[in-house]
């Protein structure tokens, strides 16, 4: 899993796999679209006007949990 965020645009995307062929994207809502393969499965997430989406909280970071183990780690942003 990959996420990028391109400032110019303000455009994050979450990679969730590499892309093997055509995509379809689906649009969610205004900010939010989904890119799936032919199959259903989902390759990646898009966010638009995403300095507002992933600053929600103004902490500016990303916290990944594992739920199983009960860890988890955050990571600082820089938007």
């Amino acid at each position: 899993m990959k996420l990028t965020y391109d400032p110019k645009y303000n455009i994050a995307y979450i990679r969730l796999k590499s892309k093997r062929g055509k995509v379809r994207t689906v649009c969610v809502t205004d900010e939010l679209n989904v890119d799936l393969a032919p199959d259903g499965s989902v390759y990646g997430i898009e966010l638009l006007n995403a300095n507002v989406q992933l600053s929600a909280d103004r902490k500016m970071s990303l916290t990944v949990e594992n739920k199983a183990s009960g860890e988890s780690r955050k990571l600082a942003i820089s938007v």
